[in-house]
């Protein structure tokens, strides 16, 4: 479950800005035969904009129709909020849950500890904890994710500082059976080579097979495959974040026609100039 190569599911949406279910399956199935697991819910997947109904249900509907595990994201700025959302998306059925840790109020590692180990009282699941410090105004430390990794139910980080360093010292200094996976596309191979486990992926939307390839080559110990599909794979991960993610990677799985639909505003469609550079890319790489 914590290891391989983890979309994290971007929400299709309906010309009226509805989830739409259908699509959702249809993503799955296209999917599933290349990767290991599934994060819905996530950043990826929109979650700021879902209403707290949309969010379960989008968990709950992943729970039953993937034949993987499910790392359901159910983060909150505020702890009580969180622990609702990890309630409810342990009841959907996912495996395991995944929390940002908490935006714009900044608490200090006191406060973090304290947040992570309130949830863990309340659900029976394992929990991911989500560093992201682009977005969330706080970095969480390698003392402070030791500190995390001693509380029961912890499992494991998504890190995304893209702090190869930190990512270094938070495998250093923490157990074994504490789970690093990169929150990075780009620093997916780095963190494999530094004991890292694996990645929740935004490019596995739309390559999952070419970043399980370089996955699996890694794991066999060819490590020069594997570094030579890291670099055939860089253009992707480049213009998967030429604006705003999920912008690009909905654009993406349209082009190749899954399902996707527009972002919910305050996010919007990609523009023509930036949709020609991601055609480029994905046509290349023989993905349209």
């Amino acid at each position: 479950m914590f290891e391989g190569i983890i979309p994290a599911l971007v929400t299709p949406f309906k010309e009226n800005s509805d989830v739409d279910f259908e699509g959702i399956a249809g993503n799955l199935d296209y999917l599933e035969k290349h990767v290991n697991a599934f994060v819905p819910a996530g950043t990826t997947g929109e979650a700021a904009t879902l209403s707290y109904e949309e969010h379960i249900e989008v968990v709950k509907y992943v729970c039953e129709v993937s034949k993987k595990p499910v790392i359901a994201g159910a983060g909150s700025n505020s702890t009580r909020e969180a622990l609702y959302l990890a309630k409810e998306v342990e009841k959907a059925g996912a495996d395991a849950a995944m929390f940002v840790t908490p935006y714009y109020n900044k608490p200090n590692p006191d406060g973090l500890v304290e947040h992570y180990s309130k949830i863990s009282e309340e659900i029976s699941i394992p929990i991911i904890v989500y560093n992201v410090p682009s977005r969330t105004g706080i970095n969480t430390t390698p003392e402070t994710v030791r500190r995390l990794s001693e509380i029961d139910g912890v499992a494991g980080i998504k890190e995304a500082s893209g702090n190869l360093k930190q990512v270094a010292e938070i495998i250093k200094i923490t157990p074994e059976e504490f789970v690093l996976l990169s929150g990075d596309d780009f620093l997916t191979l780095p963190v494999l080579l530094m004991g890292g486990k694996g990645v929740i992926s935004v490019a596995a939307n739309v390559a999952p097979h070419i970043m399980q390839e370089m996955y699996q080559a890694f794991r066999n110990g060819n490590v020069e495959r594997a570094r030579e599909l890291h670099y055939r794979l860089m253009p992707l991960y480049d213009a998967l974040f030429i604006d705003t993610n999920p912008v690009p990677v909905k654009r993406a799985m349209e082009l190749m026609g899954m399902a996707a639909g527009k972002p919910r505003l305050p996010l919007v469609e990609l523009n023509e100039e930036k949709t020609e550079k991601l055609k480029a890319v994905l046509k290349k790489l023989e993905l349209i």
